[in-house]
């Protein structure tokens, strides 16, 4: 099998509207200084090095970090994840959607969620494609663009349940590992902190009450009446899989920042991350 079929590709077109020195000067986003436009291309392949095109923004560039976000369904890992990375010029990445898209693979070729093995191979097999946009990212299985059947809920949990195979975590870790060796990344997940990167430059554990992860899930989704019940039922039997699963357990790291949101908005939650991440430059 070729280094081709198993396969990431990252392509990101990010704009500097906050640079790190502005987010340490504490700049505006719309100052001139920082508006510079920088083109990012990763190409990781199983087998073979990675390789990292950038045009570098000064003769001395600043240190870039691994910031690793993780938390549970709901308590808005993605949305403060891509707004970080847009400020600071970052690349976002999603490691759950490479667990979508293996999941909808398996629906499609009827895999069962049980079989490892089968679904080992499936991932050896399939060309997984992340292209981080300022809204998100775009997902890409084998050339299509998934990014919205990922998001339906029988795709959601089928990404759940391939998730507990120790062999399948296995292969997106090193995967991930591969994606974010560069630095520069906001990497959000369940276990980016654990064991993707124990030793990222900046984590965080974002939490909620799980009764506000429930209504904060139905509102994105625009879920009422019964269906409500159904989809809160599941947030929670994902939870459960996701913190007892053998391989990798939901769990904060030792040395994580734990953020409770419940009673936060965005903006707040956003700014104390950015102090953590200030904080660390600073050193």
């Amino acid at each position: 099998m070729s280094g081709y079929d198993s396969c990431v590709r990252v392509w990101a077109v990010a704009t500097h509207a906050t640079s790190l020195a502005q987010l340490k000067n504490g700049s505006s986003p719309d100052d001139p200084r920082g508006k510079s436009e920088t083109m990012s291309f990763f190409r990781i392949c199983h087998g073979s090095r990675v390789q990292f095109f950038f045009s570098p923004m000064s003769d001395n560039p600043p240190h870039k970090l691994i910031i690793a976000i993780d938390g549970p369904a709901g308590a808005g890992k993605s949305t403060i994840a891509s707004r970080l990375a847009r400020k600071l010029g970052y690349i976002n990445l999603e490691s759950g959607a490479m667990y979508r898209a293996l999941g909808l693979k398996a629906i499609e070729w009827d895999v069962s969620f049980e079989d490892e093995p089968a679904l080992v191979k499936l991932a050896h097999d399939s060309r997984i494609q992340l292209e981080p946009t300022l809204t998100g990212n775009r997902v890409l299985l084998d050339g299509r663009d998934v990014s919205e059947r990922v998001r339906e809920p029988d795709v959601t949990d089928a990404a759940s349940r391939v998730s507990v195979h120790p062999k399948v975590r296995e292969w997106m870790v090193a995967r991930q590992q591969e994606m974010g060796a560069g630095g520069g990344i906001v990497m959000e997940g369940r276990d980016i902190g654990t064991k993707v990167f124990p030793d990222a430059d900046v984590k965080i554990f974002l939490d909620a009450d799980p009764v506000v992860r429930e209504q904060r899930r139905l509102r994105q989704q625009n879920v009422r009446d019964a269906s409500g019940g159904a989809t809160a039922a599941e947030l929670r039997e994902r939870d459960r899989r996701d913190r007892t699963r053998a391989a990798s357990p939901l769990v904060a790291a030792p040395d994580a920042l734990i953020l409770d949101s419940s009673s936060l908005s965005e903006d707040e939650v956003l700014q104390r991350v950015e102090e953590v991440v200030k904080n660390k430059i600073d050193l």
